[in-house]
């Protein structure tokens, strides 16, 4: 057989297997990355399915001795000038305004989380993730305290997990980003394998020497980044989760 003739069939053979292991990883490597909104704030968020209220729930020396709240919160006319600019078309943007105080200084924290109703009547409903997630971020208006920002997410074992926004030690607004770790479950062997993460609730945590009263921070855009995509097979509507709740109903409770 001829040098050049062997060559030939080894180059060949190797761009065959090239292809084939391509081939086989295609739907590992395949991805629809998108940023979606889970929470504006603004007026018209309201009947969405992920709108939510909130509530604030401070550690100990959040509230006086009469057990009253020292924290509030209320959504304003404002936004962050690096999102939206002027707002020259005059579009109804708002924040959530959020104002308080602790009667002393150590590692004190509120939580604010979302849900629906209000006073006695309110109840927590996680925020539902789509996708397999890869960040949260959010806006935050800052007033130069030595304070820091989670997220905690619920997996589908139920198990929390807390991603770290990091300090809010800066004036003014700031995008904050904390990254998904792979570590934390989004999916599984069995149909459908996708398995969601939800949002149950931020918390903001006083450093213990920073002071503690006369505190205001804004909230604005809580967003995602996150993988869409799902390999297709040969039946995969009867995997999906709107189909298999028309389906089954409650059964798949």
């Amino acid at each position: 057989m001829k040098p050049g003739s062997t060559f030939f069939k080894a180059l060949l053979a190797l761009l065959l297997l090239l292809v084939a292991a391509a081939a086989a990883s295609g739907d590992e490597i395949t991805v629809n990355v998108v940023s979606r909104v889970l929470q504006s704030f603004d007026p018209d968020e309201a009947g969405h399915e992920t709108a939510r209220n909130w509530v604030l729930l401070p550690s100990k020396f959040g509230y006086d001795a009469k057990g009253n709240n020292f924290w509030q919160m209320r959504k304003l006319d404002a936004w962050p000038e690096a999102l939206y600019g002027k707002n020259r078309d005059k579009e109804k943007l708002q924040v959530l305004g959020i104002t308080g105080k602790f009667s002393r200084k150590g590692y004190n924290y509120v939580e604010i989380v979302p849900g629906s109703g209000e006073g006695q009547n309110f109840k927590p409903v996680p925020i539902p993730i789509p996708g397999r997630v890869e960040a949260l971020d959010l806006w935050v208006w800052g007033a130069n305290y030595a304070y820091y920002l989670e997220a905690h997410v619920r997996d589908f074992q139920g198990i929390d997990h807390v991603l770290n926004f990091g300090p809010l030690q800066f004036a003014g607004w700031k995008n904050l980003r904390a990254k998904v770790p792979g570590s934390i479950p989004q999916a599984w062997k069995y149909l459908p394998r996708l398995r969601n993460l939800e949002l149950t609730k931020l918390v903001l945590w006083t450093q213990p020497n920073e002071k503690v009263d006369e505190y205001f921070i804004y909230l604005d855009q809580i967003k995602i980044t996150t993988d869409l995509f799902e390999s297709s097979f040969d039946g995969d509507e009867l995997a999906d989760e709107d189909t298999l709740r028309q389906i089954w109903g409650s059964a798949q409770q």
